[in-house]
C-alpha cells in the first residue's frame, strides 16, 4: 500500500451515558454487545476498528444493516465523536482539531456523498454544485466556472440551469458527486450513494464513478451493503459485523480466502469469472517443465478466469501462465473447473 491518507487505530464508538465505563468493562471482562445493553444501557456501534487507506484507493466497507459502517465513516470528518481511538487524515489527528480547523477539513479536504443528496430545491443545479465554494467566499464567476467543470465530468453540463425537481434519481446522485468534488477535496466519503437506484442506472453510475476515480484519483471510502458493488469498485474491501472488521483484503482475497463462515456466506454467490486470476488457480511449475509446452496456449498471471475459459475452448491442452515473460505455472482443465467452482 502507498502512503496512507487515512488511518484509524483502535476506534470505538459506544452510544450511551455510561460509554467510558462500558468500554472499560468490555476490555476487562470481554462483555458482549447484548451484555453491554443489559448492564450499562449502551450500544456498541464501532468496536476496536483499525485500517488505513492509501492515496487514490477506493476502500469499500460493507456489512448488513446495523453493522456500524455508516457510524464508522462519520468519524473520518468527526461528524461523530469517538469514544476512544485515533483518526489521522492527511497527517493530522482529527480528534485534536479545533472547531475552525474542523470546518476547514469538512469544507476543503473531505467531501461527502450520501444516499439522499439533499439538493436545495430553490437553487439551480450549478448553484447546488457551487454551494461549498459560495460558503467559502469564492466569487460567483469562479464558482460557476468550477461548477460547470464538475458537471461536465459527470455528464450533466447541459442541465446546469435546471432545478432538482427536473432531474431523475440517477441524475441527482451525479449532481451530489459533482457538488462533493467542487471543493476539490483530497478525500471522498460515500455512504451508500447508489443503493436507492434501479439496477441499470446503478451499474451505469458505478462505471462512471470508476472512470471518474481513475481521472481525479481521489482517496475514497465507499459504504455499501452490496458485495457485487464492493467487488466492482473496491481496491480493498472490509467486511463489518457487529461493529468490528471481520476481514480486510482485495476483492480476490475476500472471495477466494474468506476469513470465517460469515464471510464465506457473503461471497458464496459471487461469480469468479472476472475476479479470480490465473495466478490463484494455477499449479506452479519449475522451468524444466516448460519444455513440454513450448508451443501451447499462454495467459498472463493477472488474466481472469473468464479470459482463460475463452482460451480453453480453443485449445485442448494445458495452458501456461506467464509473469514478466517467465513461465510460472500451468492450468489444467481440472484447475480451471476448480477455480470456477471455488
Amino acid at each position: 500500500m502507498n502512503t496512507p491518507v487515512i488511518q484509524c487505530s483502535g476506534l470505538w464508538k459506544i452510544f450511551g451515558s455510561n460509554a467510558k465505563d462500558a468500554l472499560r468493562a468490555i476490555r476487562e471482562q470481554g462483555l458482549s454487545k447484548s451484555d453491554m445493553l443489559r448492564e450499562y444501557g449502551c450500544v456498541t456501534a464501532v468496536a476496536d476498528v483499525s485500517f488505513s487507506v492509501g492515496k487514490g484507493e477506493i476502500f469499500c466497507i460493507m456489512g448488513l444493516s446495523g453493522s456500524g459502517k455508516s457510524t464508522l465513516i462519520r468519524h473520518i470528518n468527526r461528524l461523530v465523536e469517538p469514544t476512544d481511538g485515533e483518526i489521522i487524515v492527511a497527517g493530522r489527528n482529527v480528534n485534536m482539531l479545533s472547531n475552525s480547523e474542523l470546518r476547514a477539513l469538512r469544507s476543503r479536504s473531505v467531501g461527502m456523498v450520501f444516499q439522499n443528496m439533499a439538493l436545495l430545491p430553490h437553487r439551480s443545479v450549478q448553484d447546488n454544485v457551487a454551494l461549498s465554494l459560495e460558503l467559502r467566499g469564492i466569487g460567483r464567476a469562479q464558482r460557476i466556472q468550477t461548477a460547470k467543470e464538475k458537471l461536465k465530468l459527470v455528464g450533466l453540463e447541459e442541465w446546469a440551469l435546471r432545478f432538482p425537481d427536473e432531474l431523475s434519481g440517477g441524475m441527482k446522485q451525479r449532481v451530489g458527486l459533482a457538488r462533493a468534488m467542487a471543493a476539490d477535496p483530497k478525500i471522498l466519503l460515500m455512504d451508500e450513494p447508489f443503493s436507492a437506484l434501479d439496477p441499470l442506472i446503478r451499474r451505469q453510475l458505478q462505471q462512471q464513478f470508476l472512470e471518474l476515480s481513475k481521472l481525479v484519483k481521489k482517496t475514497t471510502i465507499f459504504i455499501t451493503h452490496d458485495l457485487d458493488e464492493a467487488i466492482r469498485l473496491g481496491t480493498h474491501i472490509a467486511i463489518m459485523k457487529d461493529g468490528r472488521f471481520v476481514q480486510i483484503g482485495t476483492p480476490e482475497e475476500i472471495v477466494t480466502e474468506p476469513a470465517d463462515d460469515y464471510v464465506a456466506d457473503f461471497v458464496k454467490g459471487i461469480s469468479r469469472l472476472e475476479l479470480v486470476t490465473a495466478r490463484k488457480i494455477m499449479t506452479p511449475i519449475a522451468d524444466a517443465a516448460v519444455m513440454t509446452h513450448l508451443n501451447g496456449a499462454t495467459v498472463a498471471a493477472t488474466d481472469k478466469i473468464g479470459t482463460i475459459i475463452e482460451l480453453a475452448t480453443q485449445h485442448g491442452g494445458d495452458i501456461m501462465v506467464m509473469d514478466d515473460n517467465r513461465p510460472v505455472g500451468m492450468i489444467s482443465r481440472r484447475d480451471l473447473l476448480l477455480g470456477i467452482r471455488g
